[in-house]
C-alpha cells in the first residue's frame, strides 16, 4: 500500500485509536507549537500499523492546510467556506477522541457549525407551488436570518448554561448592555470558558489578547479571558461600544467577528447603512455568524433581533 501523508487531525495532535493514553497539555496558540505537538503525538502514540500506512505532514503541508482554513474563513466566499466540511468534521471528531482537546474542540465546533450553514446557504431555494405566497423573511436585514433559526430552534443548551448563563446576564446588565447578548458566547465558544482557537483567540468570547489588553484583561497567569465575569464585562463593554458606533446590533455582532475597520470600510464602499447592504463584502465566516447569533439569542431568549434595546445610557 502506497503510504499517504495524514491530514490536518494528526497535525493537530489527535488521533482516536490512542485516546486512552494521557496526551501533554496543549500547547501555547501557534501554527509550530500546534505541529511539533502533533508530530510528538503521533510518534509516540500511533499504533505501528497507523505509521506503517502513513507519514506525518511536512511542515510545508501543515503550513497550507492552516492558511487554507484561514483563507476560508475570512474571505467571501460561502462555496470555498463550505467545501471546508469534510476535514473540518475529521479534525473535530479527534479533538473530542484525544483527551486534553476539549478546548481546541469547541472552538472548532462553532466553527464547523458555520460551515454547514454556509453549505445550506448555497442550495437553492425551491420556488413555492403555483399559487402559493412565497414565505417573507422573518428579518430581512440579516440574510439568511431564517436559515439559522431552522439550524438552532431544537439545538440543545449547553451543558454550563445553568451554571455560566445568570453570571453573564449579571455582568452585561451591569454594564448597560441588554443581557440577551450575552448568549453571543454560544456561538463563540460552545460556552466554554477555557476555548481556544489555533489563532490565539481564547475564552468564552474568544478575545485574541491584543484585544484582551485593550478591554483591561491581564493574558498571564493568570489569564483573565477565561474568567467568566471579568471576560463578560470586557465583552459587554466592547458590544456596547461597538452598537455605539455602527447603529445596529447586527452591525455590531459583525464588526465583533471581522473587526471594525472592515464593516466600516465595507459600510463606506458600499454606501450602505445596514447588515444586509455589507453581508456580501464581509468574510464567509461573518456573514454566517451575524444570523446565527440573532437566531441563538431569539432562540434562548424570545427576543427577536428587532426587538434587542440599545444599551443604556
Amino acid at each position: 500500500m502506497k503510504r499517504r501523508d495524514i491530514c490536518l487531525v494528526f497535525a493537530l495532535g489527535a488521533w482516536p485509536a490512542v485516546a486512552q493514553t494521557p496526551a501533554p497539555a496543549p500547547p501555547p496558540a501557534g501554527n509550530d507549537d500546534l505541529y511539533k505537538l502533533g508530530q510528538q503525538l503521533f510518534e509516540q502514540l500511533a499504533p505501528a500499523d497507523i505509521k506503517a500506512q502513513f507519514d506525518f505532514p511536512s511542515k510545508e503541508q501543515w503550513d497550507e492546510f492552516a492558511a487554507r482554513l484561514q483563507r476560508a474563513l475570512e474571505n467571501n466566499s460561502l462555496e470555498e467556506l463550505a467545501a471546508y466540511e469534510p476535514e473540518a468534521r475529521t479534525a473535530l471528531t479527534a479533538l473530542r477522541a484525544l483527551p486534553g482537546y476539549e478546548d481546541y474542540a469547541d472552538w472548532l465546533e462553532q466553527r464547523l457549525d458555520e460551515i454547514e450553514g454556509a453549505q445550506q446557504a448555497l442550495v437553492p431555494l425551491q420556488p413555492p407551488a403555483p399559487g402559493v405566497k412565497p414565505l417573507a423573511a422573518a428579518y430581512p436585514a440579516v440574510p439568511h436570518y431564517d436559515l439559522w433559526l431552522a439550524r438552532v430552534h431544537a439545538r440543545a443548551v449547553p451543558a454550563q448554561a445553568a451554571a455560566l448563563m445568570p453570571r453573564l446576564r449579571t455582568a452585561f446588565a451591569a454594564e448597560g448592555v441588554p443581557p440577551e447578548v450575552a448568549w453571543l458566547a454560544e456561538a463563540e465558544s460552545s460556552l466554554n470558558p477555557a476555548a481556544r482557537s489555533p489563532a490565539g483567540a481564547k475564552g468564552l468570547f474568544q478575545f485574541m489578547p491584543d484585544t484582551a489588553h485593550v478591554l483591561g484583561l491581564g493574558t498571564f497567569l493568570p489569564d483573565e479571558r477565561t474568567d467568566p465575569d471579568k471576560s463578560a464585562h470586557a465583552a459587554a463593554r466592547y458590544l456596547r461600544t461597538l452598537r455605539g458606533k455602527f447603529g445596529s446590533w447586527p452591525l455590531a455582532f459583525a464588526a465583533y467577528n471581522a473587526g471594525e475597520g472592515r464593516v466600516s470600510r465595507a459600510l463606506a464602499a458600499n454606501r450602505a447603512h445596514d447588515f444586509a447592504g455589507i453581508a456580501g463584502a464581509l468574510p464567509s465566516e461573518t456573514r454566517m455568524y451575524v444570523p446565527k447569533v440573532c437566531a441563538l439569542i431569539a432562540t434562548r431568549t424570545g427576543v427577536t433581533p428587532d426587538k434587542i434595546a440599545a444599551p443604556r445610557g
